[in-house]
């Protein structure tokens, strides 16, 4: 698929996976399994361990059954762990739409490559998670308070359309929405999950969620494998050009002798 998503229902999603392997990609570390829907931007996360094709098939049927709607469509890139007979038969049995985009065009899968980022690599960052105990506190941040306070709390803007005028294109947005308030206007959504996200936004202080996930993110940084994970560089300080060095020396001439007294 590499035409524009048009879709005026929730449903039709892309799909992807962002590695955590630290410095190493060598052995097996964890993934997570991004699943992003179009018309809502309801975002959903599992972490697997390694690429295994029934490792993300049991996610990908972990996150259908977490959605507040029917999984209508899914659109992958390329990789091995998409392209198989495993995930080809739960949407053939499922009647969900399969699809993929071109070999090395990132643009073709644009909306989940925006949510790697977003929802994925600024939370849990480019350090290395390679055990089955960091892989579960990952899925329970996933499943439980990172996907409250993203798909209730968090609103974002979605591009309505697009016009040129000569030679600049301009774009036009709609206004700021959570994911909840767009899957309220749908009428396909399921009623009953509905109604109980809506409690659950109701009933939950933002705030004290927010704490609630630094917490487990301060625990899930202390499980990742330092030995294979970035560590910061210490900041080198630039050499002064010629024009610095000379700035620095009429500054010590005028104020030398007054910080010598």
């Amino acid at each position: 698929k590499t035409d524009n998503w048009d879709v005026k229902t929730p449903g039709f999603t892309e799909i992807d996976l962002v590695s955590h392997s630290g410095n190493s990609a060598s052995g097996e570390f964890l993934h997570s399994l991004n699943v992003t829907d179009i018309h809502s931007t309801w975002v959903e996360s599992r972490a697997v361990m390694g690429k295994s094709q029934i490792a993300v098939l049991n996610a990908m049927q972990d996150i259908e059954r977490a959605l507040p709607f029917k999984l209508l469509g899914i659109d992958s890139d390329n990789g091995s762990e998409f392209i198989n007979y495993h995930l080809k038969t739960f949407c053939d049995q499922n009647h969900i739409q399969f699809t993929r985009g071109r070999p090395y065009k990132k643009d073709d899968n644009a909306h989940i490559e925006q949510k790697n980022y977003t929802h994925v690599r600024k939370i849990l960052g480019y350090l290395r998670y390679d055990s089955q105990a960091v892989q579960k506190a990952i899925n329970e941040l996933y499943q439980n308070e990172l996907q409250i306070f993203q798909n209730l709390f968090l609103p974002s803007m979605k591009l309505s359309n697009k016009s040129r005028l000569g030679s600049k294109l301009k774009r036009n947005y709609d206004k700021p929405q959570t994911p909840l308030e767009r899957v309220l206007q749908c009428p396909q959504a399921d009623p009953v999950k509905v109604q109980r996200l809506k409690r659950l936004r109701d009933q939950t202080d933002p705030f004290e969620l927010a704490k609630r996930i630094e917490q487990k993110l301060e625990r899930i940084f202390a499980m990742a494998n330092q030995r294979v994970s970035p560590q910061p560089k210490d900041p080198i300080s630039p050499s002064p050009t010629r024009s610095e060095k000379q700035t620095l020396s009429e500054i010590a001439k005028i104020f030398g002798p007054q910080l010598q007294k």
